[in-house]
């Protein structure tokens, strides 16, 4: 049996696991089987870009942490190897860059995870990475404000054209 000073060091470790994925914004789990080091050292490295972190934890002290944590429904998917990575500040562009690593790496699967409090299956985080990035939303929704302001602009500028050639006609008559 695990001597005490063990037992403690991993209720610690399970804790601080927990107290992180209470702060995360996004916490996804991966099935990492098949990937190279090289491969896996670039999706860190991609991670990182996007204040994401990427851990390799044990599955038992990460459902020990989803459980202090308060997250139920991911149980199941911690079976065989799995990957943690989560992110406090943006869980849009973690998930992109996962989902990119998933379409250049077949072996490469997203589990399940946590979106902002809400248990997701992976279908719904494909489906969230496949949204366009918050900076292209509103670059469209700027180019979608600035085509009405120029349509606005062509047409105030055609009204002044007829008034002053319509202004001219009338000045002419009465002359």
């Amino acid at each position: 049996m695990a001597s005490e000073k063990i037992l403690n060091q991993k209720k610690e470790e399970v804790t601080k696991l927990a107290n992180e994925m209470k702060e995360a914004k996004l916490i996804l789990l991966t099935d990492y089987r098949g990937i190279n080091v090289e491969d896996v050292t670039n999706l860190r490295t991609e991670l990182r870009k996007v204040n994401a972190k990427y851990t390799v934890i044990k599955n038992n002290i990460t459902k020990r942490a989803l459980a202090e944590a308060g997250i139920e429904g991911l149980e199941d998917k911690l079976e065989g190897p799995t990957a943690v990575i989560m992110s406090n500040e943006d869980y849009l562009e973690p998930a992109k860059a996962i989902y990119n690593f998933t379409k250049n790496n077949d072996y490469y699967k997203i589990k399940g995870g946590v979106v902002e409090g809400k248990v997701m299956t992976a279908e719904e985080i494909v489906t969230l990475a496949k949204l366009p990035s918050r900076e292209q939303l509103l670059s469209m929704l700027a180019g979608a404000l600035l085509a009405n302001i120029s349509k606005f602009a062509v047409a105030l500028d055609q009204v002044r054209i007829q008034k002053e050639s319509g202004a001219e006609v009338d000045a002419t008559e009465e002359a």
